[in-house]
């Protein structure tokens, strides 16, 4: 995780983080810079604060179920100057998605490997 996320200040429920994405097959990284806020133990937010589109807000929620804990996500991504915004978007949000789905299984699998522990 070290090489792909660098934090540039912390407080005490929030950092301010760079994130390195591979891109181009690998060859290439795209950094962006979000906020990350917790409100522990059941919540992270994240807010971009410099990336390849105006706006992206997400978060996660973590609800205790008799089963387990529920993970809930939730992501917008905004564009600007219209059509070719939009293409923008349709370029950039695949990435995000698929970013969003690696970083979701690495969680679970993490999770899963300390529950076993217990």
């Amino acid at each position: 995780m070290r090489e792909k996320v660098t934090v540039l200040e912390r407080g005490s429920d929030m950092v301010l983080a760079a994130h390195r994405t591979p891109v181009a097959g690998g060859r290439l990284a795209a950094t962006t810079v979000e906020t990350v806020r917790f409100t522990r133990p059941e919540r992270v937010d994240f807010r971009l604060v410099r990336g390849p589109v105006p706006a992206v807000t997400e978060s996660f929620t973590l609800t205790e179920r008799e089963s387990g804990t529920r993970l809930v996500y939730k992501g917008e991504l905004a564009t600007d100057l219209w059509r070719a915004g939009q293409w923008w978007g349709g370029l950039v949000a695949p990435r995000w998605e698929a970013t969003v789905a690696t970083s979701l299984a690495a969680v679970r699998q993490e999770a899963e490997r300390r529950s076993r522990l217990r």
